[in-house]
């Protein structure tokens, strides 16, 4: 499977600041990769440097074969940072049509129209956007930056602030482009959403990427290998090996079920984190 973006020994410095310090790794096409960090860990200065708006003090970035900076990959790429941009007195149907003319999409009014029942907003599409909830500015937003068809999509925090319906609304909009071929680039602290949503991950500390892989391979990792009978009398916990497996079902008595103790991506991630730190 292609690299549609190849990142190696990535560094960028403001002041005496490293915001990251020789970050690598690749992202497959067709794939959801997730970025995961704190607030401050370094991801929304990764996606700046991923997409041109800055340049790096050292290291090198491939994207879609070309250098970020490349006129070849704009029309390619598809960017939600945050709801700047919206233009708060225009309706949702002419903020799109201002798009469309940028991005010169022949049958705009067809395009516009997929859009917006792809996002559920046709049906306030005459509404101004200041007379928007926050969720359905965030849906008009994604739908700006899905309007010409990106093949490789960048998403910085799509959920953060929105209510759980909303944000899983946006979390299936990422799914529905990603099956039908688009390569999302995920930045989120959301644990849980990238378990759901991703591929792989990597996990970002104070502008290092201290670990990555898939959400399943991490957690089978740093598992704790151990498991916890529950019975009539109470719980017990035994490491995961035959021996004490055997010794504790025989002590057990009405055995009413049996677990392994798994971590999540947020233990893992605490985890990694507090020994970097």
């Amino acid at each position: 499977m292609a690299d549609i973006i190849k990142v190696t020994g990535l560094t960028k410095t403001f002041g005496n600041t490293a915001a990251l310090n020789d970050c690598s790794m690749t992202v497959k096409k067709g794939e959801i990769f997730g970025y995961l960090g704190p607030s401050g860990a370094g991801k929304t200065t990764t996606l700046k440097l991923l997409t041109g708006q800055l340049h790096s003090d050292a290291g090198n970035v491939n994207i879609l074969g070309e250098n970020p900076f490349s006129p070849k990959i704009r029309p390619q790429m598809g960017i939600m940072s945050d709801m700047s941009g919206l233009y708060e007195k225009m309706s949702v149907y002419e903020n799109l049509e201002i798009f469309a003319d940028i991005y010169g999409i022949k049958s705009k009014k067809r395009r516009i129209g997929e859009v917006l029942e792809a996002v559920e907003l046709s049906d306030i599409k005459k509404r101004k956007v200041e007379k928007l909830s926050r969720g359905m500015k965030q849906r008009l937003v994604f739908a700006r930056t899905i309007l010409h068809r990106p093949s490789l999509l960048f998403l910085d925090e799509p959920t953060a602030n929105l209510d759980p319906a909303t944000a899983e609304e946006v979390r299936g909009l990422i799914r529905k482009l990603n099956e039908n071929g688009t390569t999302v680039f995920l930045t989120t602290h959301n644990m849980e959403e990238a378990d759901e949503l991703c591929d792989r991950i990597a996990f970002l500390n104070r502008g290092t990427i201290v670990e990555a892989g898939s959400p399943k391979e991490l957690k089978i990792k740093y598992a704790q290998k151990r498991v916890v009978i529950t019975a009539k009398d109470g719980e017990t916990e035994v490491e995961l090996n035959r021996e004490s497996l055997i010794d504790a079902l025989k002590k057990s008595e009405d055995i009413q079920m049996i677990h392994s103790k798994e971590p999540s991506l947020k233990d893992v991630f605490l985890k990694l984190t507090k020994e970097e730190n």
